[in-house]
């Protein structure tokens, strides 16, 4: 029987509703246990806010203007939503914009209130009902009676639950177990948690690879034969801006190859160019700043063949330093903090951030940020969604100025923890100023409401306590240090990573 689009958009408002983790879990489950086969996909990619098409081409001007007054009765199906956003992304071409346009108000036609407030923000990317990944893993695992760590490492290699879920409902256990990596297709990135000193990150850790912690762009290089694919650390494909790096990479004497690594500007000295330049040229679509970019890397998950995910660092390195030793982030292996200290040392010295500390043993956790990676930087940054902004006045009238900085809730939706205007040159603010009247929600004209898409990289002296917002803390002294195009709003840091800065 098929399952109404008014089940999981009830289901989403019971999970919004609800601020403990395991009744969202149960929510979710329950609602994936009645779903039919083909339902499965999709309606995971919804309740997410990953629709399985990806980007349609509908932006949230032209949903505005769809002016339609709301169905009285829930008619429309999981699958028959799905069909019609596949219909969205494969409207193309001359008249596109009028055919697009009917498509969407026949759509909303069929639509009641509440169906019609959910696909809008499905749409527009605005789905923050707390379903994120991890608490939709543990609803998955228990639908379908499955341990939770193998769909988590099932999504990690896949890239994406939709599929995940699907396998997991079709195959069980043993269906998960089959999912690997697959050249061609990115991985979620491991990630790291933060350290004081290199000592306390040893004391994490044990003996590690300590390395130069680059100020460049994550990214992540597949070959196969004679193909190569670049993507960001949320999976997006951009080998067409970066195609230094690609002919770098197809020039290694291998057959099949994935590499993790940064993407760098550096100058003749071999020292990093200012962080702005760097993203700028990376965000550059028609790969002519790009082209500038060089890569370095830091270990390597698939060599002719054979998965390294789950042998430790130490023979992963050596891998890469065999086979490409120009290419290597510097690094040295050792337990002793002095020996760390006068390595991060040289690392500033350079121009870089600090260093990262890695286990040797450890293996390569793809989309977890735990103990095993720890990263040490004198100058502590913060991931930060901007939510809204206020006009300039004086010199900086007429453009917009004043960022307002949200931290990522886990439940959903993000906590405003500061503003600055500080470290925005004047490519930026002009930048800035057309992209966030393009996210614009509401201007009273003092301050712009926005969309939460843009994440920035915010250099701060600390936190303080502060009543003065909702989350209890406030960012002191921070400053711009760039945006992120490689970086999306789940990406960001949480508000729990800030209050953890709150001195004792």
């Amino acid at each position: 029987m098929a399952t109404a689009l008014a089940d999981l958009v009830a289901t989403s408002a019971e999970v919004a509703a609800n601020s403990a983790r395991t009744a969202k879990v149960a929510s979710l489950a329950r609602l994936l246990r009645g779903l039919d086969d083909a339902e499965v996909g999709p309606a995971v990619g919804m309740l997410t806010g990953v629709p399985r098409q990806g980007r349609i081409g509908v932006g949230w001007r032209t949903l505005a203007s769809v002016d339609v007054p709301p169905a009285g009765t829930a008619t429309v199906g999981v699958l028959e939503l799905d069909a019609v956003l596949t219909q969205l992304a494969a409207t193309s071409g001359a008249g596109s914009v009028a055919r697009r346009d009917a498509t969407l108000r026949a759509l909303f036609a069929r639509l009641t209130a509440e169906e019609a407030t959910f696909v809008f923000r499905l749409l527009t990317g605005e789905l923050r009902q707390g379903a994120l990944a991890g608490v939709m893993a543990e609803a998955i695992a228990l639908a379908y009676d499955v341990p939770a760590a193998l769909v988590r490492r099932a999504a990690m290699l896949a890239g994406e639950l939709a599929h995940v879920a699907s396998t997991a409902r079709a195959a069980g256990a043993a269906g998960l177990g089959a999912i690997g990596l697959q050249v061609l297709r990115p991985v979620q990135p491991m990630l790291a948690a933060s350290s004081p000193t290199v000592a306390d990150a040893l004391a994490e850790t044990g003996p590690a690879s300590i390395e130069w912690k680059l100020d460049g762009a994550r990214i992540q290089v597949h070959r196969l034969g004679s193909e190569v694919r670049v993507y960001t650390r949320n999976l997006n494909e951009v080998t067409d801006r970066l195609p230094g790096v690609a002919a770098v990479v197809a020039a290694l004497p291998v057959r099949s190859l994935v590499l993790d690594g940064e993407a760098i500007g550096l100058d003749d000295a071999g020292r990093p160019r200012r962080f702005q330049e760097t993203m700028s040229a990376f965000s550059d679509e028609l790969g002519q700043a790009g082209a500038s970019l060089q890569a370095l890397f830091f270990d390597v998950l698939h060599l002719d063949g054979s998965d390294l995910l789950d042998r430790p660092l130490r023979e992963r390195r050596a891998e890469i330093e065999r086979l490409a030793p120009q290419l290597v982030v510097p690094a040295i292996e050792t337990d002793d903090s002095a020996a760390g200290d006068e390595f991060a040392g040289q690392a500033l010295a350079t121009g870089h951030e600090g260093v990262m500390v890695k286990a040797l043993d450890s293996v390569y956790a793809a989309g977890r940020r735990g103990g095993s990676w720890r990263k040490v930087k004198p100058v502590q940054t913060l991931d930060l969604v901007v939510i809204g902004v206020e006009w300039g006045h004086g010199r900086r009238r007429g453009w917009l100025s004043n960022l307002w900085l949200g931290a990522r809730d886990p439940a959903g939706g993000f906590v405003m923890v500061g503003k600055t205007f500080k470290g925005l040159t004047d490519e930026l603010l002009r930048w800035q100023t057309a992209r966030l009247q393009e996210l614009a929600e509401h201007d009273d004209g003092h301050v712009v409401r926005v969309r939460p898409e843009l994440v920035v990289e915010i250099a701060l002296d600390g936190v303080q306590a502060s009543p003065r917002y909702p989350g209890g803390v406030a960012l002191r002294f921070a400053r711009v240090r760039g945006y992120r195009p490689d970086k999306g709003p789940a990406d960001a840091d949480t508000i729990d990573t800030v209050r953890a800065l709150l001195p004792p």
